[in-house]
């Protein structure tokens, strides 16, 4: 039955021209079903699931454990990573009536495990909310004037920051939840020492409690200290459009990842502020990128949209060494999981309205 619902793509003769299509009778014809997710090399599917709407965020707790997904109606839904059952389902009255897209989550980093996991969640509609896991209730809430598209905390848990529609980057104590501070750029035209337009990413250094890069849609990659106004320096040129900053803590070098489709994926030294070099497009063609990460010391990790596709590359090669294919709709999010230094992480990877949990394999994570 399931068979009957999958649309057919037509399948015709390689040396027919295209002008001709249209002259084909039925028995010329063959149809194929729509190819299905698949992995390929050194990449394993381990589990689908299907989360009833779209997902645009997803965030492993900081077990691994646990696996959070903000969808497009304003609902999170949390699930087991060991077999992706649904354990809690988090909404109050203001995200059922209001319907608006759940833009980040970011689980609080150092939070003692007897209290039980706190998750940081911001809204298209400004909302920034806490919410506690084991009670699935909102503890404490604020509404920006503003789309807010992303947030995170720093590495001690003690603040948080969040930015979205305008260029403003606004840092909170994680505590209280209230605003210490407002990064944004200098009045004048003249100086670039902040954004001029959207900002989608927020990366703290893994060793600093107060300094991080951003970017967005105006061309840059802004470096901060959260307790200044102004940016300390920039590196343009990348055109950033989701969750697409890592920083690696042995060589800290910058993965950069661009929504375009030429230099989509770069690696920036972030002491000189130079371009290292370029990732080479996959040759089943460019994807536009919307999220990466650095997997290990020796591998990176991208994901997008136009090749609705997943890859592992490796950084020495920059060869594909695992990839899955044929998703339903671009990903706008990815996250893995904190595992010890023997075991492969667990992969999330976010597409049209499911999760697809993936594990490297072989020398994709040695």
């Amino acid at each position: 039955m399931s068979g009957l619902l999958v649309t057919p793509r037509p399948r015709v003769s390689p040396g027919r021209p295209p002008s001709q299509l249209l002259s084909l009778t039925t028995s010329e014809i063959s149809f194929e079903p729509k190819a299905e997710p698949s992995t390929e090399g050194e990449l394993h599917l381990e589990r689908e699931i299907d989360c009833g709407e779209e997902v645009l965020s997803c965030q492993f707790n900081p077990s691994g454990t646990l696996l959070a997904a903000g969808l497009i109606n304003g609902t999170i839904k949390v699930y087991l990573a060991s077999d992706g059952s649904c354990v809690h389902t988090l909404k109050d009255e203001q995200s059922i009536t209001e319907h608006l897209p759940v833009t980040a989550l970011r689980f609080h980093p150092n939070r003692p495990s007897a209290k039980g996991d706190l998750l940081l969640a911001t809204y298209a509609g400004g909302q920034v909310k806490f919410w506690h896991l084991s009670t699935q209730s909102c503890v404490r809430a604020l509404r920006e004037d503003r789309q807010t598209l992303s947030a995170t905390f720093n590495p001690s848990g003690s603040h948080f920051l969040s930015a979205g529609s305008g260029d403003e980057i606004l840092v909170y104590d994680a505590e209280n939840m209230t605003c210490v501070n407002i990064l944004q750029p200098s009045p004048s035209l003249s100086l670039m020492d902040g954004h001029r337009s959207r900002v989608f990413a927020l990366k703290f250094h893994p060793h600093s409690d107060v300094n991080f890069i951003s970017g967005g849609w105006d061309n840059t990659v802004q470096f901060w200290d959260m307790r200044q106004k102004h940016s300390l320096r920039r590196l343009s040129g990348p055109h950033v459009c989701g969750d697409a900053l890592d920083i690696d803590p042995g060589t800290e070098q910058i993965l950069i990842g661009s929504w375009r489709k030429e230099e989509n994926l770069q690696v920036w030294d972030s002491l000189s502020g130079r371009k290292t070099f370029t990732v080479p497009d996959d040759f089943r063609g460019p994807s536009r990128t919307y999220c990466c990460r650095w997997l290990g010391a020796g591998h990176m990790i991208t994901a997008g949209s136009d090749l609705n596709m997943c890859r592992i590359i490796d950084r020495s090669s920059l060869m594909t060494r695992g990839i899955l294919t044929d998703l339903p709709g671009g990903v706008y999010s990815l996250d893995m999981s904190s595992s010890s230094p023997s075991a492969a992480p667990l992969i999330a990877v976010t597409s049209s309205h499911k999760l697809f949990l993936l594990r490297p394999t072989g020398s994709a994570f040695s």
